[in-house]
C-alpha cells in the first residue's frame, strides 16, 4: 500500500513538475537561471527552517495548554510526520493520522492528541481566512473572472458563519442541532457526525479555556505560515524579478486556502497549476514554472523526506504496510 502510493506520488510529482516547466519555460529562463543568486536559495532554506521551528513551537504551546508535555525532538517528529503522510493522501488528510501516531508515541493521551491535531488545523485555516479581506482590498487581480467585491463578500460571510458556529458550539446551542441531524441520517453516519462534532467542540473549548494561550498560538501560527510562504518572494528575487512582497504573500495565502480542500495527494497539480495562474502576471512567463516547482521542493518535498526518515526510525519498516495507511484513503 505505502510503496504503491509512494511510486504514484513520485510519478505524479515528476510528470506535473515536467509539464509545468515545459509549458512555462523559455530560452531566457535558461540564461536567468545561470544568474540565479545563491543567497536566495540560502534564504529559502532559512525561511522554511524558521517556519517549521515555529510550527513546532506552536505544537508545544498547544500541548502545554492541554496540560501535557513534549520534548523538542518529539515535536519535530510530529511536524515532519505530518508532511510525510499528508503528501500521500488527498486533501492532506493523512497528515492528521501521522500527527496522532507521533503524539501517541510521545505518550499524549489519544483524546487530547485528537483535539490538538484539530486545533492545529483550525488555527491555521482561521489565520488564512482572517487575512483574506485585507488581501482582496489591496489586490485587484486575484481571480480576473470574479470581482474582488464578490470574493470579499464571500470571505466576510464565511468568517461570520464560522464565528457564529463557534459561538453556538461553545454556548451549547448547536448541540441539539447536531443531534437532530444525526437522527435524520443512518446510524453509522450519525455516530461519525456526533464524534466529529464532539472532537471539534473539545478543540474549540480548549482554545477558549486559555484566551492568552489562544492569542499566542494564533500569532505563532501566522508567523509560521508567513515564513513558509516567504520562500516564493526569495526565489523570485533570486531570479532578478522585481516584486511587491505584500502582493506575493497575499496570493500565496489565497492559494493555500484552496489547497486545504484539494482532492489530489498533497495538492499535487492544483498547487503548481494554481501558482502559475496566480503568478503569471507577477513573474515573467519563463520563470513562473521554475519557481512553482522550486517552491514545492523547499516547502513540501524536503520536509516530506525528513518525515519519511522519522517515521521509519520511530515505527520501523513494518509500519509502511499496516492498515493505518489504508485508513487515510
Amino acid at each position: 500500500m505505502f510503496y504503491k502510493r509512494l511510486i504514484v506520488l513520485l510519478l505524479l510529482v515528476g510528470v506535473i513538475s515536467y509539464c509545468v516547466i515545459y509549458f512555462t519555460v523559455d530560452i531566457n529562463t535558461l540564461k536567468t537561471l545561470i544568474d540565479f543568486q545563491p543567497w536566495s536559495i540560502a534564504a529559502a532554506f532559512f525561511s522554511v527552517a524558521i517556519g517549521l521551528f515555529l510550527d513546532g513551537l506552536r505544537l508545544t504551546q498547544l500541548i502545554k495548554i492541554s496540560g501535557e508535555k513534549i520534548t523538542p525532538l518529539q515535536a519535530a517528529r510530529v511536524v515532519f510526520g505530518n508532511y510525510f503522510l499528508a503528501l500521500l493522501t488527498p486533501g492532506f488528510s493523512g497528515g492528521a493520522v501521522a500527527q496522532l501516531m507521533f503524539l501517541r508515541h510521545a505518550d499524549i493521551p489519544i483524546g487530547k492528541a485528537t483535539v490538538i491535531v484539530i486545533v492545529r488545523t483550525l488555527v491555521s485555516i482561521a489565520f488564512l481566512f482572517v487575512c483574506m479581506p485585507f488581501i482582496l482590498l489591496s489586490d485587484d487581480g486575484v481571480l480576473p473572472w470574479i470581482s474582488n467585491e464578490t470574493l470579499l463578500f464571500v470571505s466576510i460571510l464565511a468568517i461570520g458563519a464560522v464565528a457564529l458556529l463557534v459561538w453556538a458550539m461553545v454556548s451549547g446551542y448547536f448541540d441539539k442541532v447536531a443531534i437532530f441531524i444525526a437522527k435524520k441520517i443512518s446510524h453509522k453516519k450519525g455516530r461519525k457526525l456526533i464524534g466529529f462534532y464532539r472532537d471539534n467542540k473539545k478543540a474549540i473549548l480548549l482554545l477558549a479555556s486559555s484566551p492568552a494561550g489562544l492569542l499566542k498560538v494564533f500569532i505563532i501560527s501566522g508567523l509560521s505560515l508567513i515564513a513558509l510562504y516567504s520562500v516564493v518572494p526569495f526565489l523570485l528575487l533570486g531570479l532578478g524579478v522585481d516584486i511587491n512582497w505584500a502582493l506575493v504573500m497575499g496570493r500565496m495565502i489565497f492559494l493555500n486556502i484552496f489547497l486545504y480542500f484539494s482532492p489530489t495527494p498533497g495538492g499535487s497539480g492544483i498547487a503548481e497549476g494554481g501558482f502559475v495562474l496566480l503568478f503569471n502576471t507577477i513573474a515573467p512567463v519563463g520563470t513562473v514554472g521554475v519557481v512553482a516547482v522550486a517552491w514545492r521542493l523547499f516547502a513540501e518535498y524536503i520536509p516530506f523526506l525528513v518525515g519519511f526518515y522519522y517515521t521509519l526510525k520511530s515505527f520501523g519498516r513494518s509500519f509502511l504496510g499496516k492498515s493505518s495507511l489504508k485508513k487515510t484513503s
